[in-house]
């Protein structure tokens, strides 16, 4: 997409949502680290149903160690994969604790060390907890990508790299946040709301739904 349009479409994605915000729960930079790492494979919704219990005993990795890893598999008991992600969430609570002062690294390197933690999990964290201008590519994000010509990539660290480049500096902080949001209400995967959408005129999509 030309430099003109991509500037176009975030303006106009600006416009209808000025200060986008993740729909995951959370109350600190740690509850923020340990949602998005329950989110994986699973919907924010379903999420967002466990983690208040969970986060009301235990918003601290101390008290998250203390709690224990059953006691953390009962909370999360209906996300999926749940009985290694209570186990990864133990652990990561360990290392906060015995690493990194409990608390979260603001460094991508040390995030993608926990367990858990994968590159889109902490560009999220590093979004959202800290404010740096990171992309998180989702199945949203790269469906959006690729199906509107926006930033086209076999994979999505493709489709990262290129929306680095393509994403003006103005907008680089909300970008992910758009993106998502786009791809969750608007661009749906199976059958998009073309008649909404605010960028159809930009969009390279042949099979438009109107």
């Amino acid at each position: 997409m030309r430099k003109d349009k991509v500037i176009e479409f975030f303006s106009r994605l600006e416009a209808a949502n000025p200060e986008p915000k993740g729909e995951l729960f959370y109350t600190n930079p740690y509850t923020l680290l340990v949602a998005v790492v329950l989110s994986a494979q699973a919907t924010d919704a379903g999420v967002n149903k466990a983690t208040p219990a969970l986060f009301e005993k235990a918003d601290t990795p101390e008290k998250m160690v203390k709690l224990g890893e059953d006691v953390i598999r009962n909370h999360i008991k209906t996300i999926g994969l749940y009985k290694g992600k209570a186990k990864n969430v133990y652990n990561l609570s360990r290392i906060l604790i015995d690493e990194h002062d409990s608390q979260v690294p603001q460094d991508r390197d040390e995030l993608i060390k926990l367990p858990g933690v994968g590159r889109k999990t902490a560009n999220v964290v590093l979004n959202i907890a800290f404010g740096e201008p990171t992309i998180a590519v989702d199945t949203h994000i790269f469906r959006v990508s690729n199906r509107t010509g926006l930033a086209p990539g076999k994979n999505v660290e493709e489709v990262e790299a290129k929306l680095e480049k393509a994403v003006p500096a103005d907008f680089k902080l909300h970008a992910h946040h758009w993106l998502i949001l786009h791809g969750r209400y608007i661009c749906k995967a199976r059958k998009p709301d073309c008649a909404a959408c605010p960028v159809i005129d930009l969009c390279s999509y042949k099979e438009k739904i109107l």
